[in-house]
């Protein structure tokens, strides 16, 4: 099992600070989760069925109706691999570790390069992605990443692209295009875990090929999002008012952030997390994360590849907690 942010439990018995006193910042998840609306009780006795009018709200809301609801991104994440001959498989990396963990457990030969041109040079038939990348906040542009398809398609290959940060920036994603004449060969995964806040519903989506969705339907099998979490995914794609108002904040929020933590060294940002890396020399990893775990701030840590990542505070009294701790380690160097 790989090691993921929000273990806010272990770090609280690590550094004996009381659970409640912690500030989380390790998971990049929207604060200001989306309202969720009172739920009927007969919601909890009913089989979940597919037309609540969760699909057409998800085809409204990413434009694409070849889509299939799943139990979490994640879902699509495991088990997508499997659906492919084994072959060799280019991560662009670094990259959300579940990724290469999963296309390994497949069996097929990976690959991690630096970049997306590297990727398509490398001549493996798949390649994937995250866009924006996580953790490195790098971006991808819209046309970058259909000229990648449309190379890949020529050669028989895939390209599989992670969205799960993509919301605050519809303008520049894929997902409208996925399994698409104009481009077959992509398959494009979203969650709703991150931008409407709702990591707990287990809640996303897989784009693309009808064929590669039907597959993965039958293995996911019957009823695979609970009755209550449809509806709350359903409210929450369909209010467009508090999606456009939550890109604004989001937006404004992470500029703060990104400022804030100009002292700790080079840092790169999306709209829901900011990551930090070295300027002159590497950073300190090890050492930023203990000094502002040991003032009961969780942060994201990534060793390997010198990197921090700090997701957004959600109230004024979080963001003082946090540039108190900045500052104080800009005093100590």
């Amino acid at each position: 099992m790989l090691e993921h942010g929000g273990r806010l439990r272990l770090a609280a018995q690590q550094f004996g600070i009381p659970l409640a006193d912690w500030l989380d910042l390790s998971t990049g998840i929207n604060p200001h989760t989306y309202p969720v609306p009172p739920i009927d009780p007969l919601c909890w006795q009913r089989l979940p069925e597919d037309n609540d009018g969760l699909e057409a709200a998800a085809a409204a809301y990413y434009g694409n109706d070849r889509l299939l609801v799943l139990p979490g991104s994640q879902a699509a994440i495991q088990t997508l691999p499997f659906l492919f001959k084994t072959a060799a498989v280019t991560c662009v990396s670094p990259v959300y570790e579940e990724h290469p963990h999963a296309w390994e457990k497949a069996g097929h030969k990976l690959r991690r390069l630096p970049s997306l041109q590297r990727a398509l040079s490398a001549m493996t038939p798949y390649v994937q992605l995250c866009s924006p990348n996580n953790p490195t906040a790098t971006p991808y542009q819209r046309a970058s990443l259909l000229d990648a398809a449309a190379q890949l398609h020529k050669r028989g290959g895939w390209l599989i692209v992670d969205e799960a940060f993509a919301d605050a920036e519809p303008e520049n994603t894929v997902v409208s295009l996925a399994g698409s004449e104009a481009a077959p060969n992509l398959i494009v995964l979203r969650s709703l875990g991150k931008f409407f806040g709702l990591a707990g519903a287990r809640v996303g989506f897989v784009f693309g090929d009808a064929e590669k969705l039907g597959r993965l339907r039958e293995i996911l099998g019957p009823w695979p999002v609970a009755n209550p979490c449809r509806l709350v995914a359903r409210a929450a794609l369909e209010d467009f008012g508090w999606q456009a108002a939550m890109r604004t904040r989001l937006r404004a929020d992470s500029q703060r952030l990104a400022v804030m933590l100009a002292p700790l060294g080079k840092v790169s940002r999306t709209d829901l997390f900011c990551t930090v890396s070295g300027t002159a020399e590497p950073l300190a990893v090890e050492a930023v994360f203990d000094h502002f775990a040991r003032r009961a701030i969780l942060t994201r840590r990534f060793d390997q590849h010198g990197l921090i990542r700090f997701g957004l505070p959600g109230s004024e009294p979080e963001w003082e907690r946090l540039a108190q701790a900045v500052q104080a380690w800009s005093s100590a160097c």
